[in-house]
């Protein structure tokens, strides 16, 4: 059943936020986690630069105090020193062997004076220029670069001072690549590529671990000292990223991919879910609907014959409500007092899985003590992993069934009394026939014995014999009413062992008198040997004697000669078949169709009851009546009914 639409709309508006809600929620992960990994990597950008920077700086320090350094140590050279080569060379080799740099080591008398030089190379450019500028400005001054051989040099010209007089200047010549190779450490050359250039940007020396290809974030300085337009230039190497990184932003988007799959694969199994929920909801309101209209009581038990469900139809049958049932185990209040062991084993073997395979009939009690006529049918609950959970029960009142199939069994002895009744008046003038034979002999003996008696000429004996007659005949007109007593009366319907021959001989005597005055010939075949079965004999005799009749009516209009009604019974397997055959008119497949119905007749002065009770009669013997045309003309009836087995082993012994 479909909902109110007002009552849908704010379950749909909180199912849209919350649809709406997990995506706005991805959307700001994603945001967050790309903004995250943006300013990682723009932090760790300016902290590279910063300690490029920082590195830088401490290098430029480092060239600084090795330049000063070394401009100390060329300014202390003594007059002494420099008299002559002699004692030159050897302050001279101890500054190259120092690592300070230098590949040169000069010194110059003043412009255009005496000249020492370790090694003895010249230098080009212009010294005494130079030279002149140092000892004018009493400072050390530094050189333009050039390039001698494979490397670039600077030259320093340090000054020399003896008692305030300029005695001549002393020139260290440092070689580019040496001083980057001895003053840049081990640890900074992993980091950067370092690179000194002159003022057109060339390259005059460097030092690097590999040639490997720089990033953009190079550092540039003045190196001055010396000046000149040289600078110092760092240049990190591309940074490759540790594994962690790349496999951490993958994971990253991986598990963003993940999540919105999983998002995706839930709003896909939420959407069924609520697809589900709302077909089960359906389902349960019609069959709630479907159990609360129905008369039949429903009731589920588990394993150990507690009651999980009834509906309102059972707790109606039984009087108890479902707050009062539901929980409640053996025995229960419905239980009749007088059969709670019965009604326990028969609760005990269901739960065992023993009970009656098909319906079974019970009784149950109501609230108010009236005891009432049920029928059960008992089916395991199965769970949805088919696991037996208990037994569901389906409970009928069948108190009414029961009362109208008690007035339609009285109402069909009626019926078979009045149609024994009918048949005993169309039969009266017969019956008369054969009860006049023995009361007329009754009279004549009774007569006789009397003029005898009166004559008193009777002969030892003869009064005797009259008498005897005459209670013979006495007995046999008995037995006639006696016959027709106990087919007209009203009785129970009985079981009892019946012999086939002697019970169609009873009937054939009824209809012989009227067999004979109607002009039928009666050919009968019964067996020999006793055929006994169980069932009714008076239901029985009415019914081989309604299909007799019929039989005989059916020739009414025939010529006599062909007036022929044969009787034949015989035993085919652990059944009795007795037929009756006529050679009637036959009977028509419109009156075939509807030969059984209840008050259809072809008579004017019938009931239409007789095929109809004949068949019913049959059929309570588990037997059965049907007819087929006769080959010779006519109909022959065909009563197939069971044979008692009990009879059938004495009969074999």
């Amino acid at each position: 059943m479909a909902a109110h639409p007002l009552s849908q709309a704010p379950e749909t508006q909180a199912t849209g936020w919350l649809w709406w809600l997990p995506r706005l929620s991805f959307v700001l992960f994603i945001l967050a986690v790309a903004t995250l990994l943006l300013l990682s990597h723009r932090t760790e950008r300016a902290e590279r630069r910063a300690t490029l920077i920082s590195d830088m700086l401490w290098l430029e320090q480092a060239l600084h105090f090795q330049l000063t350094h070394n401009e100390g140590v060329l300014g202390g050279v003594s007059p002494n020193q420099t008299r002559n080569a002699g004692t030159f060379e050897p302050q001279a080799k101890a500054f190259l062997e120092n690592q300070s740099g230098l590949r040169q080591v000069r010194w110059l008398a003043g412009p255009g004076g005496r000249r020492l030089a370790l090694p003895a190379i010249e230098a080009p450019g212009d010294d005494d220029a130079v030279a002149r500028m140092a000892l004018s400005t009493g400072k050390p001054v530094y050189g333009s670069p050039y390039q001698l051989g494979d490397e670039w040099r600077f030259d320093v010209f340090v000054p020399l001072f003896h008692e305030g007089r300029g005695t001549g200047v002393a020139v260290g010549a440092y070689s580019i690549q040496r001083l980057l190779d001895e003053v840049v450490p081990w640890w900074l050359m992993e980091r950067y590529r370092i690179v000194v250039l002159d003022s057109r940007g060339g390259e005059l020396a460097s030092r690097s671990k590999v040639e490997a290809p720089a990033d953009e974030l190079g550092y540039q300085l003045s190196l001055d000292p010396p000046g000149r337009g040289l600078a110092l230039v760092a240049t990190p190497y591309r940074s490759v990223l540790p594994p962690a990184r790349p496999l951490l932003s993958l994971s990253v988007v991986l598990l963003a991919g993940v999540v919105l799959w999983s998002l995706w694969a839930l709003r896909r199994h939420m959407q069924g879910r609520l697809v589900a929920e709302a077909a089960l909801r359906e389902a349960h309101a019609f069959r709630k609907a479907m159990e609360d209209s129905v008369d039949t009581g429903l009731r589920a038990r588990d394993l150990d014959g507690r009651i999980t469900y009834v509906n309102p139809a059972f707790c109606r049958m039984v009087g108890w409500s479902e707050a009062e049932l539901v929980g409640r185990g053996a025995p229960m209040p419905y239980w009749v007092d007088e059969e709670i062991e019965a009604t326990r084993e028969l609760h005990d073997r269901i739960l065992a899985g023993q009970g009656p395979e098909s319906g079974f009939e019970f009784r149950f009690k109501r609230r108010n003590g009236e005891v009432f006529p049920v029928l059960i049918h008992e089916a395991p609950l199965i769970d949805e992993r088919g696991r037996q959970t208990g037994w569901m029960s389906s409970v009928v009142d069948i108190s009414t069934q029961k009362y109208a199939e008690e007035l339609a069994r009285q109402q069909q002895e009626r019926l078979q009394t009045t149609a024994r009744l009918v048949t005993m008046g169309e039969m009266a003038s017969s019956l008369a026939h054969e009860l006049n034979q023995p009361l007329t002999a009754i009279a004549s003996y009774n007569a006789g014995c009397l003029n005898l008696m009166a004559s008193g000429q009777a002969a030892p004996g003869e009064i005797e014999n009259a008498l005897k007659k005459s209670a013979e005949q006495a007995r046999r007109a008995g037995r006639i009413i006696r016959r027709i007593y106990e087919f007209v009366r009203r009785a129970e319907p009985k079981n009892e062992p019946c012999e086939l021959g002697s019970l169609l001989e009873e009937v054939l005597g009824f209809v012989e008198i009227d067999a004979r005055r109607q002009g039928v010939r009666i050919q009968r075949q019964l067996p020999v040997a006793p055929l006994i079965f169980s069932g009714d004999r008076v239901l029985l005799s009415q019914t081989f004697l309604n299909l007799l009749r019929n039989g005989i009516d059916a020739m009414r209009d025939m010529p006599v000669e062909q007036r022929l009604l044969t009787v034949n019974a015989r035993r085919e397997e652990a059944s009795l078949l007795v037929s009756i055959a006529d050679q009637g008119r036959g009977i028509t497949s419109e009156t075939a169709a509807r030969l059984f119905e209840p008050f259809f007749t072809t008579k004017t002065e019938g009931m239409g009851m007789g095929l109809n009770i004949c068949r019913s009669v049959i059929e309570g013997h588990q037997g059965r009546l049907w007819f087929e045309a006769n080959p010779a003309g006519g109909s022959v009836f065909h009563v197939r009914l069971p044979l008692d087995a009990t009879a059938h082993g004495r009969e074999g012994e």
